[in-house]
């Protein structure tokens, strides 16, 4: 039966002796979400999945109060696939001094999605910290679609030397090609015939290719595309080889994030 905790004294009650593998979440979960813990179960440990709504990745006039909960749905869902606990803290319980320590991301959080939301990753990176810290994590989940934030938490992870492996799992897309995410819920029908303009330019392999089709869509806003190497750092001049293809898009109120592996 699925343990669903609230505070770090109950989580640790709730876990047993051993390695444990961590499935972070924000809740609202989807189909992607349930192939991470699908993942997790699949190592062999006993699974935890964290939902929490991090007010500290979300700026002013981000999207923190329309955020989904559906705490009840979201454990019902875990409980099917055989999860051992669920820990939902509240802001309170994970900052109970206010945001007073955190971790800073360096120069990767500062440019594509830290370019427009400069406080977002320290957010991400702190509260995944202390996840980390308060579960005892031997392994831990991610899916790729952030695929900056998961190779700023790989780089956390290396460079303060946790004692956590970081799983990076791949994108699970709707049968129209659609990326999944929990903020898909906010496009309407003819939003989301525009927003697939975004997995049709990944699909082309190329960036030149994709950059024409998104910004032949009307109705989307393309904020970026770029083609970085796998661990995200700058390709050299004349590089051949494999690269990631990243791209950030507004339709209508939502923003969208995917990305795809292509050959350079």
């Amino acid at each position: 039966m699925t343990q669903l905790v609230h505070t770090p004294e109950a989580l640790a009650n709730a876990l047993p002796d051993g390695p444990v593998s961590l499935v972070p979440t924000m809740g609202a979960l989807h189909s992607g979400h349930l192939a991470l813990v699908r993942t997790a179960k699949a190592l062999g440990n006993p699974v935890v999945v964290s939902i929490f709504v991090n007010p500290l990745q979300f700026a002013p006039g981000e999207d923190l109060e329309k955020y989904p909960r559906t705490l009840a749905e979201d454990v019902e869902k875990l409980e099917a696939l055989g999860v051992d606990a669920v820990f939902a803290p509240s802001p309170e319980t994970m900052y109970p001094h206010g945001p007073r320590t955190t971790i800073q991301p360096g120069p990767l959080g500062a440019v594509l999605e830290g370019a427009t939301r400069p406080t977002h990753f320290a957010g991400v990176l702190t509260v995944v910290a202390k996840l980390f810290a308060l579960t005892g994590a031997a392994d831990a989940f991610f899916g790729e679609k952030d695929y900056q934030q998961l190779a700023l938490i790989r780089q956390m992870v290396d460079d303060l030397h946790l004692p956590v492996r970081i799983h990076g799992c791949p994108i699970v897309r709707d049968t129209d090609g659609l990326a999944l995410s929990s903020r898909n819920r906010y496009l309407s029908a003819e939003e989301r015939e525009i927003a697939l303009a975004i997995p049709r330019a990944l699909a082309t392999g190329s960036l030149a290719e994709a950059r024409s089709l998104l910004d032949a869509t009307k109705g989307l806003h393309l904020d970026y595309l770029v083609a970085t190497a796998p661990d995200m750092s700058d390709l050299p001049e004349g590089y051949t080889g494999p690269a990631r293809l990243l791209v950030a898009a507004k339709v209508g109120a939502t923003r969208l994030l995917d990305n795809a592996p292509i050959e350079l």
